[in-house]
């Protein structure tokens, strides 16, 4: 077992009709499909979309550390 851990970053960019949270949710949620030890992710941008001058999308780009294996 290592004494340190060696990280990669994955950019991704979420989206909801909801919540700032759920874009985040369901980029990681997708994420997890195919990138595994995912164990951190920082907001690096907010946006959304306006229709009819409400908010129909959120848009959240995050980036997401994940663990390399055996490190």
């Amino acid at each position: 077992m290592s004494d340190h851990h060696t990280y990669k970053l994955v950019e991704l960019v979420g989206s909801s009709t909801t919540t700032i949270e759920d874009a985040i949710s369901n980029a990681l949620a997708e994420a997890s499909k195919s990138v595994k030890l995912m164990e951190w992710f920082e907001v690096v941008e907010t946006r959304g979309h306006i229709e009819n001058g409400a908010v129909a999308h959120y848009q959240v780009t995050i980036k997401v550390g994940f663990r390399v294996e055996h490190s």
